[in-house]
């Protein structure tokens, strides 16, 4: 992370008030901003999640360091005043918020901007350069499309969301309230369905349509298809990464983790706070538990129960992943032994033969 600035320069203790932390060391520290260990300088303030950390942020030209009550009492004296969190990383996130510069968009909208005539614009919408909102849509209070967004007919954009340049929004996709879409992402396409008839794939029409809830995410050239007839939907407070690929008729539950190259097939259904790592993935009609984790490049083509980590392809359980991965580290070693005991045998066998009376 490189250092982020502020316009105000802030006292250690006000930031102390605003994490409701402890503070140990003088408070009138001046904060100019905040920096990982790397690129740390005069002013700045860090966050050490360990004690190897909090030994660097020490030797650091910082000029303080958020860190947790349970570091701190394996450190004797200390050079630099801290800041004591019982959770120092959502400590150091709400200084982040705070210090983070606000979104510089010119207000009103663009000359250039294309909006049909029935379209319901809320109060304070920012709507840039080759904006396109056809007929039928809503955009909520304060919401912000960058340049070159296309919001397709009876499509809705919640308040406050922000859609960066070049998000397509299909007909008929709902966005709810704060939600932030990055770069490229595609909402609402359709879904990847074709039969063969003969030898030619006729395509299957997708009628409906795709909800996003309030809080939602989408990171940058990731994509949700819309449903064959119903609804794709996204649960309140998910995030999605980079390249991610929601098919058609998939439900997401809430505040779920879908990291980048993460591809969900047709008609999961994923339930609350789970987490997909990067290039993971679910087969279609597959059903993942709540707060279910896949690991790395799992790939689940049954069912996961809640609560579980699985892992590997086909993805099953973690541990029993790892024990797996154990025996194969010992199979060199493994056949070694077992070409020993065969050539012992070998030896065994024809001594015996050797020994045997003759008739």
């Amino acid at each position: 992370m490189t250092q982020i600035e502020h316009t105000t320069v802030w006292s250690l203790s006000d930031i102390n008030t605003l994490v409701e932390g402890v503070l140990e060391g003088e408070g009138a520290t001046q904060i100019l901003g905040l920096s990982s260990v790397e690129d740390a300088r005069e002013g700045d303030l860090l966050f050490a999640e360990s004690t190897r950390f909090l030994n660097a942020a020490l030797r650091s030209p910082a000029s303080a360091i958020i860190t947790t009550p349970a570091i701190r009492a394996e450190m004797g004296e200390v050079s630099k005043p801290l800041i004591l969190a019982e959770n120092a990383r959502l400590a150091f996130m709400t200084a982040l918020e705070r210090f983070a510069p606000p979104l510089h968009f010119p207000e009103g909208i663009h000359p250039s901007a294309i909006i049909a005539s029935d379209v319901v614009l809320g109060e304070g919408v920012r709507i840039g350069p080759g904006v396109t909102v056809e007929e039928g849509c809503r955009i909520g209070d304060r919401a912000v499309l960058f340049p070159g967004v296309y919001v397709g007919y009876h499509s809705s954009v919640g308040d406050d969301s922000v859609l960066y340049p070049h998000v397509a929004l299909y007909p008929r996709v709902t966005v709810g309230k704060r939600c932030i879409l990055h770069a490229n992402s595609v909402i609402g396409a359709d879904g990847f369905g074709f039969v063969l008839i003969g030898s030619v794939l006729r395509k299957v029409p997708h009628l409906g349509s795709v909800e996003l809830g309030d809080d939602v995410e989408i990171g940058a050239c990731s994509t949700v298809d819309r449903s064959k007839t119903g609804i794709t939907r996204i649960g309140s407070g998910t995030k999605l990464d980079n390249h991610v690929q929601v098919a058609h008729n998939c439900t997401i539950g809430r505040f779920c983790v879908i990291s980048a190259h993460t591809g969900i097939a047709g008609g999961a259904i994923i339930g609350d706070g789970v987490i997909f790592a990067g290039q993971s993935g679910a087969a279609d009609h597959v059903t993942i538990g709540d707060r279910a984790r896949l690991v790395a490049r799992a790939g689940a083509i049954g069912n996961v129960p809640a609560g579980e980590t699985y892992s590997g392809f086909p993805a099953r359980p973690h541990r029993r992943v790892l024990k797996e991965w154990a025996a194969v580290g010992q199979l060199p070693e493994g056949l070694r032994r077992l070409k020993a005991l065969e050539k012992r045998i070998a030896e065994l066998e024809e001594r015996l033969m050797q020994e045997e009376p003759s008739a």
